[in-house]
């Protein structure tokens, strides 16, 4: 991959990207029974709607207020009304599913001497105890949460929080995501992006889009074998 510059660190979004939104659903589906699809789809799609809308409004509250008021929506709107279903869902989102790829992606990313960071909406509470789950926690540099800002992805002062933190140009990061919407967000800032669409999804049309496409993690690594990050 020719950037132009070499590229000196590598910054994750967390949920969706490093880990399995749908894992806390999955954990639970037993007792969800046939609503459980509907129930995730529906939960994080209110989840990142409201991120948006509350930047908009200027009205913050913190990504786990905001999962939990998602996820009282998606309740809502299945007719269902279980407390204790409810918080166990909510526990369980606090320790979400790696996917299969993270961890042996950022070891040889690691390896080649490259600073790795998350960039997330999670707060750091959410996002300590993820990574501490996922047992990756020495394989980070820097986990640097939206949550001091008190604005959501896709606004660029987000994406500012991750040069700031490593110290480094924007064309020093490679920045991943699995949302297309935070790619865009992050190239038009300036980062090198992947996007890694896990989910086989069309491209989004907004300014601003991906360097590379991959399917997961495990093809990152081939992407920095260029000589200009050599």
């Amino acid at each position: 991959m020719n950037t132009g510059r070499a590229i000196r660190a590598c910054v994750f979004d967390a949920y969706g990207t490093l880990f399995d939104v749908d894992s806390a659903v999955d954990a639970c589906r037993g007792r969800l029974g046939d609503a459980a699809d509907t129930i995730a789809a529906l939960w994080r799609q209110k989840q990142l709607e409201y991120t948006w809308l509350r930047t908009l409004m200027g009205r913050y509250a913190d990504f786990r207020t905001v999962t939990g008021e998602a996820l009282a929506y998606a309740f809502d709107a299945q007719g269902m009304r279980d407390e204790a279903l409810y918080a166990d869902l909510m526990t369980a989102y606090d320790t979400p599913r790696a996917y299969p790829d993270v961890a042996p992606a950022l070891a040889r990313l690691r390896a080649r001497g490259l600073r790795l960071a998350i960039l997330s909406n999670g707060t750091p509470a959410m996002l300590e105890a993820a990574v501490t789950a996922a047992g990756l926690s020495d394989r980070l540099d820097l986990v640097v949460s939206v949550d001091d800002l008190g604005v959501y992805k896709p606004d660029p002062r987000v994406y500012r929080l991750a040069t700031e933190g490593l110290g480094l140009q924007p064309g020093e990061i490679l920045f991943h995501s699995s949302n297309g919407w935070d790619i865009a967000g992050a190239a038009c800032f300036g980062l090198r992006t992947v996007w890694i669409n896990r989910y086989a999804r069309s491209r989004e049309r907004l300014p601003c889009g991906p360097d590379h496409a991959l399917e997961s993690l495990a093809g990152v690594g081939p992407l920095l074998e260029g000589p200009a990050d050599r």
